[in-house]
């Protein structure tokens, strides 16, 4: 990435499109040596009336984005921009054969602030998964905010997988995360808000998060079967996911300390 990091993500500013365009076709093409192609992702009927949708009050507009490339099976943001604020929701989901981490980025501009959220969401558990870890995570502990440029990193030296039992996992393990995302994403109100109920559980499943009924049959509860209320709907409250890397449950070497 030519020593782009997160700080090159704030000198944007807010501008968001130009960071879409600096991550699409600068950033991204030089980690495949310029050999990667980029494509609209509309593989299905649901996702092709996902490019904008207007608010239920006609005051706000909401631009999406969808691409696919080698090791990438989605790669999509969604805008908000209005007068007086900007949101973006980026997220970059790799194809089965590889077992990289979910690279997620969320920005919010107004008038006073610019905040940046990078995350690097595992596919596999890093605590029972020692192997997974050492692969992936225990190089990324010291680089703190650089996690865009360390993922770029990764998706360059990473393998397509041939066994066809792990392909099965990774596919399992982010079928899994989609679930959790779409039934407990945090901007579920804000698009609620914005479009209506409807719209935005449709929004979640069938663009934010596409894969739920591609990847796999197993549901919400299915996977998470301790947020099972009593008469069988989910239950509302959240976890601790999303808190800051100094909150997370493990040290700056990896290893777990949630029991301490």
């Amino acid at each position: 990435m030519s020593g782009a990091s997160v700080e090159a993500l704030i000198f944007f500013n807010g501008n968001f499109f130009f960071f879409l365009f600096f991550f699409f076709f600068v950033a991204l093409p030089s980690t495949t040596n310029s050999s990667a192609t980029y494509q609209h992702s509309l593989t299905d009927e649901s996702q092709e009336s996902y490019s904008s949708m207007i608010s239920t009050d006609g005051t706000v507009e909401l631009q999406m984005r969808s691409f696919q490339a080698p090791k990438i099976r989605l790669l999509r943001s969604l805008s908000i921009e209005r007068e007086t604020m900007q949101v973006l929701d980026f997220a970059v989901f790799p194809k089965p054969e590889y077992d990289l981490p979910i690279f997620c980025a969320n920005f919010f501009s107004n008038a006073s602030t610019n905040i940046v959220l990078l995350d690097l969401n595992p596919l596999h558990d890093i605590i029972s998964q020692r192997d997974y870890r050492e692969k992936y995570y225990k190089s990324l502990m010291p680089l703190g905010v650089k996690y865009a440029e360390a993922w770029l990193e990764l998706m360059d030296e990473a393998t397509e997988e041939n066994n066809e039992s792990r392909i099965t996992g990774n596919r399992e393990a982010q079928h899994r995360y989609l679930a959790w995302r779409a039934e407990k994403d945090p901007g579920h109100g804000v698009l609620k808000k914005l479009v209506g109920h409807t719209a935005a559980k449709n929004l979640l499943r069938n663009f934010l998060f596409h894969g739920i009924n591609e990847l796999g049959s197993k549901g919400f509860l299915d996977y998470f079967p301790e947020y099972r209320s009593e008469d069988g709907t989910v239950i509302e409250r959240r976890s601790i996911i999303g808190k800051s890397f100094e909150n997370r449950p493990w040290d700056a070497r990896g290893e777990f300390i949630g029991n301490n």
